[in-house]
């Protein structure tokens, strides 16, 4: 992938030189408060300079909720601040049905009164505001994790719907490839898998949608994605079956590749984490 700044003179350069080309757009960096920002220390590859450019660089996954894209964040004529970021976008009330959003969404409060009328008669207002609802739950469920230890990626930024966090994959821009499409040390995976539910059951939470999908393997490390609907396995009425289904569909695709384990016990072990 060329660097789309690799031909500027850097001793020329000044701010006022400087015009978003076709695909970028300055930094939404400055943009957002400090509540819609990752949590503190802010890691050293986090481009926070007003000077920086947007730069699309396709698209890395396509969903029913939302589209994922690589973006690089850099500033023109200095090599040190540039990062490859995942933009998150979730569509708003035109493309987008949210069609499971209330099996995740129970035992959650709206504190706007209007928006809560709206996503209960699925407006088209209600739908626009599901749709940055989402994209701020994903966000706050990250950050939260991140915080507690579980290797999922580092959340940068929120900003209306567009969720921007941690790249995992290479510098050239390959993502790291899904556990479904591995076949190499799947036990050493399965072992790192609980782990992380073994991390959100402690905190209370279940993931909700947990697959071989949704977990990506990077440098030997499992890593877990797609946290929108994050569940509180006690405030949400079907906390428990998510939760237990999280345990049946992780250990059915193990066993199909020959890997030992029993969902049973891994969820009877989960629930002792949750109440401990």
């Amino acid at each position: 992938m060329s660097d789309p700044f690799a031909s500027f003179d850097a001793s020329s350069l000044s701010f006022a030189d400087v015009e978003p080309g076709e695909g970028q757009r300055w930094t939404t960096w400055p943009a957002t408060i400090p509540t819609q920002r990752g949590p503190q220390p802010w890691p050293a590859w986090v481009v926070t300079d007003a000077g920086a450019l947007d730069t699309e660089l396709g698209i890395l996954k396509t969903g029913k909720e939302a589209d994922v894209f690589l973006l690089e964040r850099a500033v023109p004529g200095d090599a040190a601040q540039r990062t490859l970021l995942a933009a998150k976008r979730y569509r708003g009330s035109d493309h987008s049905s949210f069609h499971r959003s209330s099996v995740y969404t129970e035992g959650r409060n709206t504190r706007n009164t209007r928006d809560a009328r709206a996503l209960a008669k699925k407006s088209g207002h209600g739908r626009a505001v599901a749709a940055v609802a989402w994209s701020l739950a994903e966000f706050e469920a990250l950050c939260r994790m991140q915080e507690l230890g579980a290797p999922v990626p580092y959340p940068v930024q929120v900003n209306g719907t567009e969720l921007l966090m941690e790249f995992i994959g290479d510098e050239s821009g390959i993502a790291a490839p899904r556990l479904a499409q591995v076949r190499d040390d799947l036990a050493e995976h399965y072992a790192q898998v609980v782990d992380i539910m073994r991390i959100f059951a402690a905190a209370g939470f279940a993931h909700g949608d947990l697959s071989a999908y949704n977990l990506l393997v990077h440098e030997g490390r499992v890593r877990v994605i797609d946290l929108p609907q994050i569940v509180d396995i006690i405030a949400n009425p079907q906390g428990l079956d998510l939760l237990h289904r999280d345990c049946v569909n992780i250990c059915d695709w193990f066993t199909r590749r020959r890997v030992a384990c029993d969902a049973e016990d891994l969820f009877a072990e989960l629930l002792a984490a949750s109440f401990a």
